[in-house]
């Protein structure tokens, strides 16, 4: 009995992992299968294997190439990261060790930005981006991720950076150190794990984006989830094919994620034990 309860919270750990790693195994299994072979029901795993559905999605065939998808996905994750790291620091700064007039308040309307439904600002920006000439423009999809990531970002960096000691900062103010070198040189190194995570959390949003991608890019400024989408068509066989280019698609997110799995445990548990 002691032993059950010992080992029971690892092997519940163990068996949620294999449950969420089972569909990631099985969109692998089929993408080396052939387009008849996966549309089998119930599925054959004792199937020959192939690599016809990397060839189509890489466009060996003849058919489109990937890569200036992925790198507009790349280009759109990175910099929009970037670019809320940069403006979320010191917002959480200011909320968390500066702390300013209401900064429950100001918290709380960083969060009921991310209560409006995505669809019902897009007819809005559409409209916006047609009149200014944006329309199929990596760049606009950089603004509009930073926005939406900025909100979540600024809300986790503030319970992260309330962790930071403030005798450290005062030390620091105390040597002459301004608001950049305090933000760059104590406060970032000490909050890196949690700042990683927020990193993580906001390039996997950004990269996974579909709707307002799908909408706004045409051919210059298309993302890799939208050209995913276009091997989904109504006629024809096209399983093996799609898991292939999911596949494909997912690795920089579990790359990243494999990476920085250290940072983000840590980033997350920050707080959990005082």
């Amino acid at each position: 009995m002691k032993a059950v309860r010992h080992h029971g919270p690892g092997l519940l750990a163990w068996l949620a992992g294999v449950v969420f790693f089972l569909p990631l195994a099985w969109m692998a299994l089929t993408s080396f299968h052939s387009e008849a072979d996966a549309a089998t029901n119930p599925p054959s795993f004792t199937a020959a294997l192939t690599l016809d559905g990397y060839r189509e999605f890489f466009g060996t065939d003849g058919g489109a190439s990937p890569w200036p998808a992925l790198i507009n996905s790349t280009v759109a994750s990175v910099v929009s990261t970037l670019l809320v790291l940069l403006l979320a620091l010191p917002a959480a700064y200011a909320l968390s060790l500066r702390r300013v007039r209401k900064w429950t308040d100001v918290l709380f309307f960083f969060l009921s930005t991310k209560m409006l439904p995505v669809v019902a600002g897009l007819l809005p920006i559409y409209l916006f981006a047609r009149n200014a000439g944006l329309l199929d423009n990596i760049w606009l999809l950089v603004v509009l991720y930073t926005a939406m990531n900025l909100p979540i970002a600024v809300w986790m960096m503030q319970s992260f950076l309330a962790e930071v000691p403030v005798a450290v900062i005062e030390a620091a103010r105390v040597d002459g150190a301004r608001l950049p070198t305090v933000l760059a040189r104590v406060v970032a190194p000490i909050a890196l794990p949690g700042i990683a995570a927020t990193a993580l959390i906001c390039f996997i949003f950004s990269w996974n984006e579909l709707l307002f991608a799908r909408v706004l890019t045409g051919v210059v400024a298309e993302t890799a989830p939208v050209f995913l989408t276009g091997f989904i068509t109504s006629q024809g066989l096209f399983l093996a094919k799609v898991c292939a280019a999911s596949l494909v698609i997912s690795l920089p997110v579990l790359a990243a994620g494999f990476a920085a799995q250290d940072k983000l445990v840590q980033g997350l548990s920050l707080g959990a034990v005082k």
